[in-house]
């Protein structure tokens, strides 16, 4: 059994192991049973209980005290909190973002891939949107336009990770268009399935030529200048990391 399976108590083991519960916890219902854990993480029931304990007096996770179920606990938020406010690429986005909503009339993004994951960094919110916000949340990285440009210009390791784990029907455009989403100015990708809205990206290019995240706008209308719009995010995107390379 791999040691960050395995009950060995401290050390590096116990990170991992802590690490595994709360990726758990992430990616399941709200709350879990400690047996359910327990057995998906492979630990046993004594280190699972133990492990738990510990990050809910640490604040990272929250029992149910009805249910006596584990959720993640309210100082990630915190934590999360700073790391954002602290990240480069929001910090230097944040100046444009409500102007570009104002200018294109549509809701505004900023995303990035962490890990295999594609998340949303901020938004600012259009008319188009009602009720609905997806700051914050996790998405399928080859379905829209920002993630297709951030994964296309991913290592080939996170690359092929991310192919494996989308959608079958995504995999063989993927890989032909591979290059082209890479090379891309800006990316056009239409209303999709279930809803899902358009969206036109552009890449947030550091100066030094890394990639640091996709600055993305929501195009509900099909018939929408992708082009125009493409041209404004491109603008943006330019100026702002110019100012974050000084900052």
């Amino acid at each position: 059994m791999p040691e960050h399976r395995s009950d060995a108590r401290g050390g590096l083991g116990t990170v991992r192991n802590a690490v595994v519960l709360l990726e758990l916890l992430a990616e399941g219902p709200g709350y879990q049973a400690l047996t359910d854990l327990a057995e998906r993480s492979s630990l046993s029931l004594p280190t699972t209980h133990r492990l738990l304990r510990s990050l809910a007096l640490a604040g990272f996770v929250s029992q149910d005290p009805r249910t006596s179920r584990y959720g993640l606990g309210p100082e990630l938020t915190r934590l999360s909190h700073r790391y954002l406010a602290r990240l480069p690429v929001v910090t230097a986005l944040a100046p444009y973002l409500v102007e570009l909503r104002d200018n294109l009339g549509t809701t505004v993004e900023v995303h990035q891939l962490v890990g295999h994951r594609l998340v949303v960094l901020d938004q600012v919110d259009g008319s188009e949107m009602g009720t609905y916000r997806r700051a914050h949340s996790v998405l399928v990285p080859l379905q829209g336009a920002g993630g297709r440009i951030l994964a296309a210009r991913a290592p080939d390791e996170t690359w092929t990770a991310l192919v494996a784990q989308a959608p079958e029907e995504l995999r063989g455009l993927a890989i032909a268009s591979r290059a082209g989403w890479a090379e891309a100015a800006w990316l056009h990708v239409p209303e999709g399935a279930a809803g899902r809205p358009g969206e036109v990206a552009v890449p947030l290019v550091s100066a030094t030529g890394g990639c640091e995240g996709a600055l993305v706008a929501l195009v509900p209308d099909p018939d929408a200048d992708a082009a125009a719009i493409g041209g404004h995010l491109v603008r943006a995107a330019q100026a702002a990391m110019r100012t974050g390379s000084h900052g």
